[in-house]
């Protein structure tokens, strides 16, 4: 059990990895749900499943929402559905992992974040303002959308080599998903297309902004920042100040000075190092900049 926590902290820590971090949370919720789902049903207690599931789910109403503000964040982190959850975590890897290579982490959760959100108030307006009902509403797609729409507006002529089929361009795949929501709009799953309609215009506008130097995903790091260290014990790093070490990122060959390979690397090296990726993504650092990001995590691990 211990060997499995110590693998899901390391493969947690992982640098650049907020796609994998956003499927993890989807995961977790989903068996969680469908285990409380699971034990109500068997002891005849489905009160305790809905009060729950009306505490995470969407709610098409301001009059509901304003008691439940937390919602408009749960919801897309929310499945119940195998097939649900499944296509939504495929469609999240495939595109996003294109944007994490070239983008970096931040700019994925950035999209998924704003595109939950865009999507989930489009849902709350429209329906209040047609006077639709609804039961509400789950599921990651809103924020799935603007990261496909996101990607294929940074990268249209990017190829995907799909079964049967062949390479198709990004930008093919994105506007045949976008038509569909807008033609299933009449389906009996209104608010959800809806809500990918919403999500993609902020996968959009999201890129363009980012292309004039308007990082939108800023907002969303420093407000996780803040949660995060909140419950964030101290390094297990200190920087020497005996002995320190030359710590800079050359704005030209675009490489971190560090420590020699047998020594152990300052807190201040790897910090810059964690710069670096959330400007320029992982796949840009340096064999010698991967190893010590590596030999520090080995150092943390085994002080675990």
């Amino acid at each position: 059990m211990n060997s499995f926590i110590e693998d899901f902290k390391y493969a947690w820590n992982k640098p650049n990895n907020g796609v994998a971090k956003l499927i993890i949370i989807n995961v977790i919720v989903w068996v969680t749900l469908n285990l409380i789902y699971f034990f109500s049903s068997i002891s005849d207690n489905m009160g305790v499943f809905q009060v729950i599931y009306d505490n995470i789910k969407l709610q098409p109403t301001f009059e509901t929402y304003i008691f439940k503000p937390w919602t408009i964040i749960t919801y897309f982190f929310t499945h119940q559905d195998f097939f649900h959850i499944l296509y939504n975590m495929i469609f999240m890897y495939w595109f996003g992992k294109l944007v994490q290579e070239y983008l970096g982490s931040q700019k994925v959760i950035g999209l998924y974040v704003w595109g939950g959100i865009v999507g989930g108030f489009a849902y709350l307006i429209i329906y209040y303002v047609l006077g639709l009902q609804s039961a509400g509403m789950i599921g990651a797609s809103a924020g799935v959308y603007a990261i496909i729409v996101g990607a294929a507006t940074f990268k249209p002529e990017h190829r995907f080599h799909l079964l049967f089929i062949g390479p198709v361009q990004l930008k093919y795949l994105a506007a045949i998903a976008v038509l569909l929501s807008f033609f299933e709009l009449t389906s009996s799953n209104t608010g959800g297309n809806i809500a990918h309609l919403g999500g993609a215009l902020v996968g959009f506008l999201f890129m363009k902004q980012l292309q004039k130097g308007d990082d939108w995903s800023i907002p969303v790091t420093k407000t996780l920042d803040f949660f995060t260290n909140l419950f964030k014990p101290k390094s297990d790093f200190k920087v020497s100040y005996g002995k320190k070490s030359r710590v800079s990122v050359s704005k030209n060959n675009n490489k971190t000075t560090a420590p020699k390979k047998d020594s152990i690397p300052e807190q201040a090296v790897i910090d810059a190092i964690l710069d670096k990726i959330s400007e320029a993504g992982y796949e840009k650092l340096s064999k010698e900049e991967k190893q010590i990001l590596f030999k520090a995590s080995q150092q943390k691990k085994n002080k675990l």
